[in-house]
């Protein structure tokens, strides 16, 4: 299995994808007229809750699985989401990456959140929480995207992949040298988004597999919000 470190970096680049979906919240269809609308769009117009559990795995070049992980998303648009990922063991004589039920959690793992006001990193294995204003982090990393939300297409390529595995599949590719991935692509059975395959630049493979979703249901406040926990290493200043 793969160091923290490694967790960190997919869930960084996991966290692009997310802001896509946060981003696009209310806003309408700018589809250049040389485009044609995808299953994606039509996703991301409609969706306003998601609610779902998920399993990750993260693949090296060679296509060899270097981690596993388990997790919740949990996003209100516009600008709120919460990302909780969990490092798994995967238990003796399990079948591979398909379900989460075929791995055992382990301790630590890490909570994003985005309150609307600051974007929350919570790292458990090292005790320390970072924040940053929406604004600040959203400008230090190019591929969030809440930043050039008016009109995605400006920033991404998005086009329709075909079908296979049973699903019709959406392929997002950045337009700017300094993404932190190199392809996205959303796998949609009948409209509802399953799958998510994620290549970085180090040709790592990142395989998000949604289950038990919950579309457009009730999310509390409590749940895209964050508090510090005691004796936490707090970095950054949160945006009052």
């Amino acid at each position: 299995m793969s160091s923290p470190p490694a967790r960190r970096s997919a869930l960084r680049a996991l966290l692009a994808l997310t802001l896509l979906a946060v981003a696009r919240a209310g806003l309408p269809a700018e589809v250049p007229a040389t485009s044609a609308l995808t299953p994606l769009d039509d996703y991301l117009d409609k969706l306003h809750t998601l609610r779902a559990s998920f399993l990750q795995t993260l693949a090296d070049a060679r296509g060899s699985e270097i981690d596993r992980a388990s997790g919740v998303l949990i996003v209100q648009r516009p600008g709120k989401f919460s990302w909780e990922i969990h490092p798994q063991t995967p238990k003796a004589g399990a079948a591979p990456a398909d379900s989460p039920s075929n791995a055992a959690s382990s301790s630590g793992g890490q909570l994003m959140v985005c309150d609307g006001s600051n974007l929350w990193f919570f790292d458990r294995d090292l005790e320390q929480v970072t924040v940053k204003p929406v604004d600040s982090a959203l400008s230090a990393t190019p591929v969030m995207l809440l930043s050039a939300a008016v009109d995605l297409r400006k920033s991404f390529n998005i086009s329709p992949a075909g079908e296979r595995m049973g699903l019709e599949w959406v392929l997002v590719e950045p337009k700017g040298a300094n993404a932190d991935f190199r392809s996205a692509l959303f796998g949609f059975d009948h409209g509802d988004l399953k799958r998510m395959i994620l290549e970085d630049k180090l040709d790592q493979v990142a395989t998000i597999i949604f289950q038990k979703i919950e579309r457009n249901g009730p999310v509390a406040a409590s749940e895209v919000s964050f508090t510090p926990p005691k004796g936490a290493d707090v970095i950054g200043t949160p945006h009052p």
